[in-house]
């Protein structure tokens, strides 16, 4: 996939090294871009077929191990395949609408917001505009975005669409219990019940994620910076993103941080 990348950026114009680093940062999702404005200076063709890869190095590695034994039904019937795709499809046409009179085109606009959601949900952390300038609605898609993050066995980051599905269901089946007391019922997975460790350990990973968020956020908020600032500042370095919103945007950067703040911040990071 990398070295398929490599020869559409290549076939698109892009010069052999920055379509190598363009690839690796796409195949790890970690986003190094070589450029100071990151991916906006390069064409449309490009920008797609950033978009294309960013999405599909944010997939279970399983999906693509089924497909290369021929095993089509059983890619397709993953379930958080599915719903990652359902996500990303979901906050694209909604950004799209939300952005329209922007970019004054369809088009462009639906381009531009599947290349920012591609780039966030996977954790790679590239950009092509400023969207720290979008509206309260994009925006705030967009730092959902940050937590859900791409899907497990996968090079993206988050906190993994497989993990909201357990908590999901762990919700739904607990209140499912509630009304019905009696009621035998377990959570389940691509038809299959999940263990009770795993759910155990789903939720321990919840508490412990919200605890060390809340804390860094908290521990941070001391060098006087604004709330947007500060949390999204955590959750683009917690989640391995890259840019936040308003001070950390895709234009700006964390130089403004206290020592402290940085060591907080790179404490989040690894």
């Amino acid at each position: 996939m990398t070295v398929i990348q490599i020869v559409l950026l290549l076939i698109g114009g892009m010069p052999l090294f920055d379509a190598i680093c363009t690839a690796f940062g796409t195949a790890g999702t970690g986003g190094f871009g070589i450029k100071n404005d990151s991916m906006a200076s390069y064409s449309t063709y490009l920008q797609v077929v950033i978009t294309v890869f960013m999405i599909l190095f944010g997939v279970n590695f399983n999906a693509y191990f089924f497909i290369i034994t021929k095993k089509f039904a059983q890619a397709f019937k993953m379930e958080e395949v599915r719903y990652y795709f359902g996500i990303i499809g979901v906050a694209t046409l909604i950004i799209t609408c939300n952005i329209y009179h922007i970019f004054g085109s369809a088009t462009k606009a639906f381009q531009q917001a599947a290349f920012q959601v591609g780039s966030i949900i996977t954790t790679t952390g590239y950009a092509t505009t400023d969207f720290n300038m979008w509206p309260e609605i994009s925006r705030t898609i967009l730092v959902i975005l940050m937590f859900i993050g791409a899907c497990a066995g996968s090079t993206g980051g988050g906190f993994k669409v497989s993990r909201i599905l357990i908590l999901c269901k762990t919700v739904r089946k607990e209140l499912h219990i509630f009304l019905h007391p009696n009621a035998v019922k377990k959570i389940k997975m691509d038809g299959k019940a999940i263990p009770h460790e795993v759910v155990r350990s789903t939720n321990i990973f919840f508490i412990v994620y919200v605890l060390i968020f809340s804390s860094s956020v908290f521990l941070i908020a001391f060098d006087d910076f604004e709330l947007i600032t500060n949390f999204t500042a955590v959750a683009a370095t917690f989640n391995n993103i890259g840019p936040g919103l308003e001070l950390v945007g895709p234009t700006g950067n964390f130089c403004m941080f206290s020592w402290f703040s940085k060591l907080i911040l790179t404490f989040d990071k690894i």
